[in-house]
């Protein structure tokens, strides 16, 4: 590395510039993601199952080209600047439970750079299938860049942001801390932002009322649980944002997901369609196969075993905040997903008892004749709207 592109000889201008080529790529690689999502949905029937695969085929190509590109114009030229940097800032930080996974995370940056640079050095023809099949190669590369980078991007703005200073003396940390409990007590502690710092503890900030008389306050710990302390009161949000530890990237759920290599969608029939279908059925045996398919397991799922899935889904996303409200609403989201576990079995029996049922509607439902008048030609003008009251419109 030359002294011009070390991040160290650079001074400390460096980091954000380097930061900003990350929000760039990123909010480009947003676009190019939502119109690839729409080229690829006229591709799909209505279940989301691929009925054009030549032009789903064409709309990734084109996405993973745009990919290039914008890694080319936003990153390439200082990726591993950017790693260099969050390296430096996280050997500083002190020790916490992330630190390692984001150390693998740099180092998958790293070799997904390294990957990226070598196609780069030796593209091939362009437009040609060979072409297409680098760019597609690099897609999991680039897209790493996009899920991942924000950690480097943060490490790299830490390099010249401000340490939190405690302005509080232990004696005034003690009474803040006790006015707040008090306030917790009465119902009068109204929690507004919370975020994780560097050291891996939760800040949150609340709003302690007293007297008609509001005051912005910042706790460390988890509100809800024992031991958690006021470390500073400010007069609004942005003076306590200059001095408070910046936060840190959330976590992720499952590891593994990404939101640009996501699955192909299931086909899936929606509770509309479902209920449609009972009413223009005419047998018990048209009700049935509706009921069942809204209970239908397996890779087409009905969307009573989605909202299963979906409570199943929200109670480890709650539990996994590792809070105590975190740990309640688990527990409640939980519950639900056995209610509707059971629910689901109901309605399993049901559908079997009135698919068996050998019946019909009576005749005597009779459908009713309605004959809609024909649309207007393009070419036709409007008829003219009714003449308005005369009477005086009254006023509130």
């Amino acid at each position: 590395m030359t002294p011009a592109s070390n991040p160290v000889a650079d001074g400390p201008l460096a980091a954000p510039e380097l930061a900003n080529g990350v929000r760039d790529f990123r909010l480009r690689m947003a676009v190019i993601d939502r119109e690839t999502e729409v080229a690829l949905d006229l591709t799909r029937d209505r279940f989301g199952r691929t009925v054009h695969p030549g032009a789903a085929a064409a709309a990734r190509a084109h996405r993973d080209k745009a990919a290039v590109e914008a890694y080319t114009t936003h990153l390439a030229p200082h990726a591993e600047a950017l790693l260099d940097v969050a390296r430096l800032v996280l050997d500083e930080l002190p020790p916490a439970r992330h630190l390692a996974g984001w150390r693998a995370v740099l180092d998958g940056l790293a070799a997904s750079a390294a990957e990226i640079r070598r196609a780069l050095d030796r593209p091939a023809a362009p437009d040609s299938p060979a072409e297409r099949a680098q760019h597609s190669a690099l897609w999991p590369h680039l897209t790493a860049w996009v899920d991942h980078s924000s950690i480097a991007s943060n490490l790299a703005d830490q390099r010249d942001g401000q340490h939190h200073k405690a302005p509080l003396t232990d004696e005034e940390q003690r009474m803040w801390t006790e006015m707040a409990q008090a306030a917790q007590q009465r119902g009068e502690l109204e929690l507004t932002e919370s975020w994780y710092a560097a050291d891996g503890q939760p800040i949150t900030l609340a709003h302690l009322i007293e007297d008609d008389d509001s005051t912005l306050v910042a706790l460390r710990g988890d509100p809800d649980a024992p031991g958690w302390q006021v470390i500073g009161h400010y007069a609004h949000e942005y003076e306590a944002g200059k001095v408070l530890p910046a936060p840190v990237p959330p976590g992720v759920l499952r590891a593994d997901v990404s939101r640009f290599n996501r699955p192909a969608p299931a086909p899936e029939v929606s509770l509309q369609e479902l209920i449609r279908d009972v009413v223009e059925g005419q047998t018990a045996g048209d009700a049935s196969e509706a009921l069942l398919g809204a209970v239908h397991r397996g890779y087409d799922a009905g969307p009573m075993i989605r909202l299963q899935e979906l409570l199943e889904t929200s109670s480890q996303f709650a539990s996994a905040l590792e809070t105590v409200q975190g740990r309640q609403i688990a527990a409640r989201l939980s519950t639900l997903g056995r209610q509707i576990e059971f629910l689901t079995r109901e309605v399993e029996e049901v559908a079997e008892d009135l698919g068996a049922t050998v019946a019909v509607l009576p005749p005597h439902r009779t459908p009713a004749l309605r004959v809609r008048p024909p649309r207007p030609a393009v070419d036709t003008t409007p008829p003219a709207p009714p003449p308005r009251a005369s009477t005086t419109a009254r006023h509130r």
